[in-house]
C-alpha cells in the first residue's frame, strides 16, 4: 500500500475512534452547520463543478452523464435539505435489539448497535453523493473515506473542503471525512484491499465498478446500484395504469438506478397495450428495442429497433427500453429473474393471485404491484435518506438508511461471574 493511502486509512481509523465520544446532539449540530455552509458556498461549488462539466463535454459524454454530474441550484439545495433531514433522524447507535439475563451464573447481556468504524464509498460522477454519504456515515458515528470518479474530482474536492470546514467549526476531527484525490484505477484497487483500516466498502455506480469491487476487494462489500429494472404487463392489466407506470418509470429520469429499462408484456394483451405504451414513450423519443412479436405490433414506431439478447441484460441509463413478449406469468418471472440485477421489478395486473405469485417469486430487493419502480429510494420509503440500494442479501437489502450503517456487539456484564 502506498504511503498516501496508508495515511488516509490511519487518519480515518483514528477519527472513527474519536466519533464514539461525540454526542448525537453534536453530530446533529455539525450536520446543520454543513447544510448552512453548502448553501453559503454554492458559487464555490458550482465553479468547481463547471470545470468537470466542461471536461465531460469535451470528452463527448452523454446528456444523462452530464445530468448526473451537474450541481444545479436544485441539486445543491437538495443536498443541504438532505443533511438537515438526516439531522432530524434518530441514530440507531446504542439501540438494544436483544437482552438476556442469567441469574444462576450471574451475568446479563445486551445486543447493541455500534458503528462499523470506517466506511469506504466508491462512486462515479455524482458529486451530490459526496455530501449524502458523509451525512449518513457521520450520523451513525462512522468515519468515511470517499473515492469518486475522475470526471467529478473538482466538484468532490470542493464539497469535501466545505464539509471539513463544518467539522472544524464544531471541534470534530476533520478526518471524519476523507477524499482519495488520486483517481487512477490502481489506487482504486488498492483502496479495495485496505481491510486493516476500512471496515465496510460500498461501491455505487456502473456494473463494471461493482464487478471490479467483487473481484478485487478484501474489505467486506455491499453490492449496490446496478438497476436493470423490469415492468411486467400481465394479461389482466389495466392498460391506462400500465401506460402511466411505464412512462413514469422510464422517462421521469433516465440516469437513475430505479428507472425501468425492460418492459415484459403478456402476448394476450400485446396488441392492445403496446401501441398505447409506445404512443406515450414517443413523446420523449424513447428508443424501443423489441423482440420479433413486439416489433411487428409497433412496426411504424419512429424509434424502433430490433432487440438482441444483450439488450435484455442492459441497464441503459438513457432513453432506451427493451421489450420482451411472454406467454405466461411463469415465463415473465423466469425471464426477469434471469436478466435482472435484483434491484426493482413491477407487475401491472388486476389479478391479485398473479400479483402475489410475482411478489413472492421475483428475487429482487424491491417488488411492486401496480406502482412505479421509481419509488425505490430511501426518502420515498420513509428512511429519511439512503447510502445506496443494496442488490444483495447480506447484511442489507434494498434502500439502505441509517440502520444499514451499523453492526452490533454483545455487551456482557457480571460481578465476578464465571461459567459453571
Amino acid at each position: 500500500m502506498n504511503d498516501y493511502l496508508l495515511n488516509v486509512g490511519k487518519n480515518a481509523k483514528k477519527a472513527s475512534q474519536s466519533l464514539l465520544n461525540v454526542s448525537e446532539e453534536q453530530l446533529n449540530k455539525t450536520l446543520l452547520t454543513g447544510a448552512k455552509l453548502i448553501r453559503e458556498n454554492k458559487g464555490y461549488l458550482q465553479k468547481a463543478n463547471a470545470i468537470d462539466i466542461e471536461n465531460a463535454k469535451l470528452k463527448g459524454q452523454s446528456a444523462g452523464f452530464i445530468d448526473r454530474l451537474t450541481l444545479s441550484d436544485k441539486v445543491i439545495e437538495g443536498v443541504a435539505v438532505g443533511m438537515e433531514q438526516v439531522a432530524t433522524l434518530k441514530s440507531p447507535v446504542g439501540s438494544v435489539s436483544y437482552s438476556y439475563q442469567d441469574d444462576e451464573q450471574g451475568f446479563a447481556l445486551q445486543k447493541k448497535a455500534v458503528p462499523f468504524g470506517v466506511i469506504g464509498i466508491i462512486y462515479e460522477s455524482r458529486p451530490n453523493v459526496t455530501a449524502d454519504a458523509f451525512a449518513l456515515c457521520f450520523k451513525t458515528s462512522n468515519a468515511v473515506i470517499l473515492k469518486g470518479g475522475s470526471d467529478s474530482i473538482n466538484s468532490n474536492k470542493a464539497m469535501v473542503t466545505v464539509l471539513k470546514k463544518a467539522l472544524e467549526q464544531n471541534g470534530i476531527d476533520q478526518n471524519a471525512v476523507s477524499l482519495i484525490e488520486d483517481t487512477s484505477r490502481e489506487t482504486t484497487v488498492e483502496f479495495m484491499k485496505m481491510n486493516k483500516y476500512v471496515d465496510l466498502l460500498i461501491p455505487r455506480g456502473s456494473a463494471s465498478l461493482i464487478n471490479s469491487a467483487l473481484q478485487n476487494a478484501t474489505v467486506p462489500i455491499i453490492e449496490t446500484g446496478t438497476g436493470n429494472c423490469h415492468v411486467y404487463v400481465d394479461n389482466t392489466a389495466d392498460v391506462t395504469k400500465a401506460v402511466n407506470i411505464i412512462f413514469n418509470a422510464k422517462t421521469q429520469r433516465y440516469s437513475v438506478c430505479n428507472a425501468c429499462e425492460s418492459l415484459v408484456i403478456h402476448s394476450e394483451i400485446l396488441q392492445k397495450a403496446l401501441p398505447q405504451i409506445a404512443k406515450a414513450l414517443e413523446q420523449k423519443q424513447v428508443v424501443i428495442r423489441a423482440d420479433e412479436r413486439a416489433f411487428d405490433v409497433i412496426q411504424d414506431y419512429p424509434y424502433l429497433e430490433k432487440a438482441t439478447d444483450k439488450d435484455f441484460f442492459t441497464e441503459y441509463g438513457d432513453a432506451i427500453i427493451s421489450v420482451k413478449t411472454v406467454d405466461s406469468l411463469s415465463q415473465a418471472i423466469d425471464h426477469i429473474n434471469e436478466h435482472s440485477t435484483k434491484h426493482s421489478e413491477c407487475i401491472v395486473t388486476e389479478t391479485e393471485k398473479n400479483a402475489e405469485m410475482f411478489l413472492n417469486e421475483i428475487d429482487s430487493a424491491c417488488v411492486y404491484h401496480n406502482a412505479s419502480t421509481r419509488f425505490s429510494d430511501g426518502f420515498q420509503f420513509g428512511l429519511g435518506a439512503e447510502i445506496g440500494i443494496s442488490t444483495q442479501k447480506l447484511h442489507a437489502r434494498g434502500p439502505m438508511g441509517l440502520g444499514a450503517l451499523v453492526t452490533y456487539k454483545y455487551v456482557v456484564k457480571g460481578n465476578g461471574a464465571v461459567r459453571k
